[in-house]
């Protein structure tokens, strides 16, 4: 990556969803200057079809802005994308199953340098720049959505491990023989501490207590999801209700848990499921403060600081920043090597 003025370079930041894409171009203060978002895969295609036409959307948004010469590079937030290879592997959400080579794809095509890391990750590194994390070197970032996704960052440096796919707190077993989980497990945390598992154990308290009054019995059980179950818990439903706090418990003791291999600094809450708000943080709050190993310098639970709307694009974006910092301190301390020799 070229010696850039960061105050004059621009980073694109790409997140790739199961449904949407959106792409966004972010100044070094954080800033989403230009934006938008179209279908991920309108039709059934396979994905050299789509890169080709991902490529040509992401050229057209760039020359339709007055910041095309100050591209310093591209960062892509995508599931199952691996740092190190550049790729996205076995998506769940996506409909290729074949590994792709995302990213050299890309920067052929635009001729900007790429780097594509996943979706969880790629959030961590936008909270450690512009939110909640701002100045801290330990800390994790844990997302609450339909499933759990971590990034862990330690000594200020995001855990990639030997095969880029470090960091899948979401799924560590924690019920043997429990709930079956998207990977091909068993008793995975996302399958209780996520929306989806939310709304499965709300299914179990319906069944379990089918004498009880409930709203939630105004909907089939395929039906319902985390913002029925939520809307019921606002009204004083009691099931409703012991759904959030079974919830809530759960994730409390394994971030305790969590908090044991690195002492981080904070964990960072961020995702759809954090808007229930005391209704999910009073129980996760109390089983955490209660299974805190030795109950000192217990790390700060702490909500995202990033809008929602735009975290994703601001997370990919802070590749590039995170790239180009890195490479700035490189020179300084090389700098700072040849004038000591003199």
């Amino acid at each position: 990556m070229r010696k850039r003025n960061t105050k004059h370079c621009y980073a694109i930041g790409l997140d790739i969803g199961g449904t949407n894409t959106h792409i966004g171009i972010v100044d070094h203060n954080g800033h989403i200057l230009a934006q938008e978002s179209f279908l991920t895969y309108p039709r059934p295609m396979g994905w050299q079809t789509y890169t080709t036409e991902l490529s040509d959307k992401i050229k057209a948004f760039i020359k339709g802005t007055p910041y095309q010469d100050g591209i310093a590079g591209i960062g892509i937030g995508a599931p199952n994308a691996n740092y190190f290879k550049g790729t996205i592997e076995l998506a769940a959400n996506l409909p290729w199953k074949e590994e792709v080579p995302l990213a050299k794809i890309i920067a052929d095509e635009t001729k900007i340098p790429v780097i594509i890391t996943n979706d969880a990750n790629a959030a961590t590194l936008g909270e450690m720049m512009f939110g909640a994390a701002k100045g801290m070197k330990d800390f994790y970032l844990i997302t609450l959505g339909t499933g759990i996704g971590s990034g862990i960052v330690a000594n200020g440096e995001l855990l990639y491990g030997s095969d880029g796919k470090a960091g899948e707190l979401g799924h560590v077993i924690i019920a043997k023989n429990g709930r079956e989980c998207g990977c091909g497990r068993r008793g995975c945390l996302e399958c209780y501490g996520s929306a989806k598992g939310l709304t499965l154990t709300a299914k179990e308290l319906l069944i379990a207590n089918n004498s009880e009054k409930s709203l939630l019995r105004e909907y089939e059980l395929d039906e319902l999801t985390a913002k029925i179950i939520f809307e019921a818990a606002k009204n004083n439903d009691r099931i409703a209700k012991q759904t959030f706090e079974l919830t809530g418990t759960i994730l409390g003791e394994n971030l305790a848990n969590f908090a044991a291999f690195s002492s981080p600094e904070a964990i960072i809450l961020f995702g759809g499921l954090t808007q229930a708000g005391d209704l999910l943080m009073a129980p996760l709050r109390e089983a955490f403060d209660k299974n805190i190993l030795y109950n000192i310098q217990k790390p700060k639970l702490l909500l995202s600081a990033l809008p929602n709307a735009d975290a994703a694009l601001l997370g990919a974006a802070s590749l590039i920043w995170k790239k180009l910092s890195d490479e700035q301190k490189v020179r300084w301390n090389n700098s700072r090597t040849l004038a000591n020799r003199k």
